[in-house]
């Protein structure tokens, strides 16, 4: 036999016995079978390694431990699911009546069916398959950009490195015993489809209360022989999320994490060769005849009573499963329904998570402090007498602002009741007044920030007080680096918070001019730090020196002064010193400039520090071209709301949005009926879809051009 038919051979058939044993919970063979077959696979590559691929088994455990992790843009966003906080059956209901509303049902018609499922309190993560063969792992991050963990995912025994042919007889089964790493229950009729070229499956990754609890005995066990740097997990979400986020795969593969898949991400069109599945249910059978593990307890639900049953059910069944849920998830399964619904905001109209009631406990309140966040958001904190709530010691309690700690009348040395709001948060839910300590005083916000002594300021309409120190406050530093280097600022290439948080710890940035005194040699000491990287950073900064107004003063952090606002000030004023003397009344005469904007910046400047700081960044060799204000002739797009959707042939959509504001035109990220034009390029997505169920006027790239002035006329 040809040796790479053999070592193909071999791969197979370790693939079917893992999904056997990892996804159905049906082995065939022994484990010592198993190890055979694989150790030798392992000799075989080891031998030919010409011959290895990135998808053989061999490949779960091992590879470099990594410097960071990459970034990944997501093809298509992770977006997030609205939560319903109501812990009552009230919740499920008020779900379908939106929906039937939103459908336009009327009482007599029948019920809308939904797929109900399990919220596992774990990772979300996203799983990349090229011709069947898993190439990217990534996390949700912030929806838009997450981290890539592929090469711990790939220690994951649940997750198929090469997608299962629905041929070898894996795909749908008979529903698996309670307690088993079991996959969605059969019967369902759906056919096997082929895998399409681009697949991307979204799940959890989660830890099972067993091999937590198995987890943690091998490090008490490591902690009881004497060794140094380890310690317990306190739950099974941290430990999973802490695995995944090794940048060692081989530590990654000692912490045993699972998977269940529950949605899609990109895939290849149903006109490309891609799955036309017309229900939710029907694409999460796909998924499990491919090879992916989904919830033996996700079912069908028809209308409002089923879902109100399924959440008592998994409610009174919670404390045994053989991993943690913090609720359930309703979706509407007609996929031309979910169509039809839509999203709101960067949320689908058609699904919603229900959650149960957070666990809750009793403890004294110690001391309330008040924490400076990286924006300068001041927020009360209550120190607390240690509590263990929902797996988890708290010592700290959230009071939110000043409102919220009078309305709950919190004080120190108050007996409180904590709970860990979502399973997650920790917060006061009240106090129990007739323990309350005599002479025990109601909180008051400073009206200095605690950490540089900055004026303290709450907006009319808002609740929270923050501090004006901006770039002088140290517990704002970070952020107000990041945010003058990023790219739609002054932009410093490779400025990233890793590198900016290293040199604030360090004390080698006090201030942000602080930025244009580096040293090469301060910047080779960092760790992870070659010389090559840092004289880079050099070349940035320097190239950084010569930027623009707008961006300059987008770049300062004034608190409501985005790249709209700051462009319309540049031009209103020419100079940055005519914008610093501005008063209020002056500030009110700039078009995108309210009374909430105009005495943001007047407060901003009024501080000296960030006056200094300013001078600072002229003297270090921070310019940019200047010129008298500019005529307040009206712009032709005035008025006018555009969205941008789709990649254009030309233009970035940042170039296009530039030039669509210097028109005079707003650019908005989401599709409303206030909307006026969308311009779509190639692989527009919903908002598109949404844009042609309003009637809105849609434009291509170069449509949109023919409706901009000339430079000149600018």
């Amino acid at each position: 036999m040809d040796l790479a038919i053999k070592i193909e051979a071999i791969r197979t058939q370790l693939h079917e016995h893992a999904h056997r044993y990892y996804v159905l919970d049906e082995p065939q063979i022994p484990d010592a079978e198993y190890d055979k077959l694989f150790q030798e696979l392992q000799a075989l590559e080891a031998a030919h390694p010409e011959l290895q691929t990135p998808d053989s088994p061999t490949q779960r455990v091992g590879g470099k431990p990594l410097d960071a992790f990459a970034s990944v843009r997501h093809a298509v966003p992770m977006l997030s699911i609205r939560t319903e906080t109501d812990t009552e059956a009230t919740g499920a209901q008020a779900f379908d009546a939106r929906v039937r509303k939103e459908l336009g049902l009327l009482e007599l018609e029948p019920p809308v069916e939904y797929v109900a499922e399990l919220k596992f309190d774990g990772l979300a993560m996203n799983l990349r398959y090229e011709a069947g063969v898993l190439v990217q792992a990534a996390t949700r991050g912030d929806g838009e950009t997450g981290e890539d963990v592929t090469q711990n995912i790939r220690t994951v025994g649940q997750i198929p490195l090469r997608l299962v042919s629905p041929a070898l007889g894996t795909g749908v089964s008979s529903l698996p015993p309670e307690g088993a790493r079991f996959a969605l229950g059969g019967g369902s009729g759906v056919t096997s489809l082929a895998v399409p070229p681009i697949l991307e499956v979204r799940g959890e990754v989660y830890m099972r209360r067993d091999d937590f609890e198995a987890l943690n005995d091998k490090q008490r066990a490591k902690i009881a022989a004497g060794a140094k740097g380890e310690k317990t997990f306190v739950n099974p979400r941290n430990a999973a999320a802490g695995a995944v986020r090794q940048l060692d795969p081989n530590i990654a593969a000692q912490r045993p994490l699972s998977f269940f898949a529950y949605g899609l991400g990109e895939v290849t069109p149903a006109e490309q060769g891609g799955p036309n599945f017309d229900s939710h249910y029907a694409m999460l059978q796909t998924l499990k005849s491919w090879g992916f593990p989904v919830s033996g307890h996700t079912c069908i639900a028809t209308g409002a009573p089923d879902l109100v049953a399924f959440h008592q059910r998994m409610g009174a069944e919670r404390d045994s499963l053989p991993f943690d849920i913090d609720g359930v998830v309703y979706k509407v399964n007609p996929i031309a329904l979910q169509r039809q619904l839509g999203f709101v905001t960067r949320e689908p109209r058609w699904a919603v998570a229900h959650k149960y009631p957070a666990q809750e406990q009793l403890t004294t309140v110690q001391a309330i402090e008040v924490q400076v966040g990286r924006t300068g958001k001041l927020t009360p904190v209550a120190k607390l007498a240690p509590v263990f709530v929902g797996g988890v010691t708290v010592t700290n309690a959230t009071l939110h602002n000043e409102d919220e700690a009078r309305r709950k009348d919190v004080r120190v040395g108050d007996t409180v009741i904590v709970r860990r709001a979502g399973d997650v948060i920790p917060e006061v839910v009240s106090v129990l007044a007739d323990k309350r300590v005599e002479g025990a005083e109601q909180f008051t916000m400073p009206r200095h920030c605690p950490v540089c002594d900055s004026a303290a300021v709450r907006e009319e309409g808002e609740a929270d007080y923050r501090c004006t120190g901006g770039l002088f406050c140290s517990a704002q530093r970070k952020q107000a680096i990041l945010h003058y280097a990023q790219r739609r600022a002054v932009e410093v290439d490779g400025l990233g918070d890793k590198l900016v948080e290293q040199l604030v710890d360090a004390q080698v940035i006090k201030t942000l001019p602080d930025l244009y005194r580096l040293g090469l040699m301060a910047l080779a000491n960092l760790d992870r730090m070659a010389e090559k990287s840092a004289d880079n950073l050099l070349q940035a900064l320097e190239k950084s020196k010569q930027t623009t107004l707008p961006r300059f003063l987008f770049g300062l952090g004034i608190r409501h002064v985005g790249e709209a606002t700051a462009k319309a000030l540049a031009s209103h004023f020419g100079k940055l010193d005519n914008v610093i003397e501005a008063s209020v009344e002056k500030l009110l005469e700039v078009s995108d400039v309210g009374p909430i904007v105009a005495l943001s910046i007047r407060t901003f400047f009024d501080q000296a520090h960030n006056r200094e700081v300013v001078e600072q960044l002229r003297a270090c060799g921070v310019t940019w071209a200047e010129g008298e204000p500019a005529t307040q002739a009206p712009k032709p797009l005035a008025g006018k709301t555009f969205v941008l959707t789709g990649t254009f042939p030309n233009l970035s959509r940042d170039q296009a949005k530039d030039m669509l504001e210097a028109a005079g035109a707003k650019v908005a990220g989401s599709v409303s009926k206030k909307t006026d034009f969308v311009v779509a390029g190639a692989e527009a997505g919903s908002k598109l879809e949404k844009a042609q169920t309003l009637g809105i006027v849609l434009l291509d790239e170069a449509a949109m051009l023919a409706m901009l002035p000339t430079q000149e006329s600018l």
